[in-house]
């Protein structure tokens, strides 16, 4: 379960003042996100107020008025800032100056980022936290994490001893909206993997950091507020960061030129459904890239099926393999297909970029296609959905 923040009370003491984004057109200038994205800021009422993060440059002029409508004429003593990616950091200079008075907290990576983003000195206002210090603000007193690498190495995670809840960063984020009615997971994992998951030893030594706690909420700065059976989400954490399959079955990432190639993956996969194997075909030309990362990691066996391009691989399974390749895949059961009609060259080009990936199996068998699939090559291919299977 989690809270769609249709209400902007977290709790009795923690409003929300984020924003959505449904105009964007790509996330980090590569990802799609067709039902947009969420900047999420919190402010904690108290004694002292603390603003938790910023938004994107292009939404501070609708947080500022949500920001200045929960102040109702107060004053800020904290900005903490737990990420600089300028998805949530690009409002730091403007409030700086709209409250002279406010200290900004962070680490020493987080004050370098700082300089380097918008050339500014806060020596003066700065509040360097480290590992395990903690800030009060009257009943609130707040915990500060470091998560260095979850994703950029300045991130850090505040715990709110009194209303036990984790402001996690991006850790626990998802694409979309906040008003998108769309199940987690799905999203949850497509952003993992593309913004995540090359860190996984780091999630990990976070993830231990937060078993410590006694959490009863969690604020991402992307998506939802996580409540209620926290385990299922800090579980899909701990998979993913394990470079774990969630499911069994196969994935089969295809890039067919003229469909040849094509319907011989779809041949392997009405093999492999005969014998009970969930299956998920993908064509790597027209479907989501991020997707297929995800699904990659989320099955335990792939079959990649690629057409030969220029003495080389069909441009979208190279761009597949170079993600998968940078986003550490491994652990995983893999065949491979190749077409080639004269002079066939992918097989070669995504073994040599296989091999380069971690504690991968990848079948001695490969299916050569020449052109189009024949009776011969149905015997291969049933040979691959038995060893797929097993």
């Amino acid at each position: 379960m989690y809270i769609a923040m249709l209400e902007k009370f977290i709790t009795d003491s923690i409003v929300y003042i984020g924003v959505d984004d449904r105009n964007i057109d790509l996330f980090e200038s590569q990802y799609v996100v067709p039902h947009g994205v969420s900047y999420n800021s919190y402010v904690i009422l108290d004694e002292k107020i603390a603003v938790m993060d910023t938004v994107d440059a292009r939404m501070l002029d609708e947080w500022f008025p949500r920001l200045e409508a929960v102040l109702d004429g107060r004053q800020p003593d904290y900005l903490v800032v737990s990420h600089m990616e300028p998805d949530h950091a690009a409002g730091i200079a403007a409030i700086a100056e709209r409250y002279p008075d406010m200290k900004i907290v962070g680490n020493l990576k987080t004050f370098t980022m700082i300089s380097q983003f918008f050339g500014l000195d806060l020596s003066d206002r700065a509040e360097t936290v480290k590992e395990g210090a903690t800030l009060s603000l009257g009943k609130h007193t707040l915990q500060f994490l470091m998560a260095p690498m979850v994703h950029w190495p300045e991130v850090m995670v505040t715990y709110d001893q009194y209303d036990r809840v984790l402001f996690s960063a991006d850790a626990f984020g998802k694409f979309g909206t906040l008003d998108t009615d769309e199940e987690w997971t799905d999203e949850a994992r497509r952003y993992y993997f593309n913004i995540v998951g090359k860190y996984g030893a780091q999630v990990q030594a976070l993830l231990r950091k937060v078993s410590a706690l006694d959490v009863s909420m969690i604020l991402p700065l992307h998506g939802p507020v996580l409540k209620e059976n926290l385990g299922y989400y800090t579980g899909k954490y701990d998979t993913w960061s394990r470079y774990e399959p969630e499911e069994n079955g196969v994935f089969i990432a295809v890039a067919s030129i003229y469909g040849h190639t094509m319907r011989a993956a779809r041949e392997l996969a009405s093999m492999l459904e005969e014998r009970g194997v969930a299956v998920r075909v993908c064509d790597l030309a027209r479907e989501d890239m991020a997707e297929a990362v995800g699904n990659a990691f989320r099955y335990s066996a792939m079959a990649v099926a690629s057409s030969s391009y220029d003495a080389g691989l069909f441009p979208p399974m190279e761009h597949f393999l170079m993600h998968l390749r940078d986003k550490g895949f491994r652990n995983r059961r893999v065949a491979v297909i190749e077409n080639g009609s004269w002079a066939p060259s992918a097989c070669k080009h995504m073994l040599a970029m296989l091999e380069a990936m971690k504690d991968l199996d990848i079948c001695e068998k490969k299916v050569l296609i020449r052109s189009s699939h024949n009776d011969g090559n149905l015997c291969e291919l049933s040979y691959l959905s038995e060893w797929l299977s097993e």
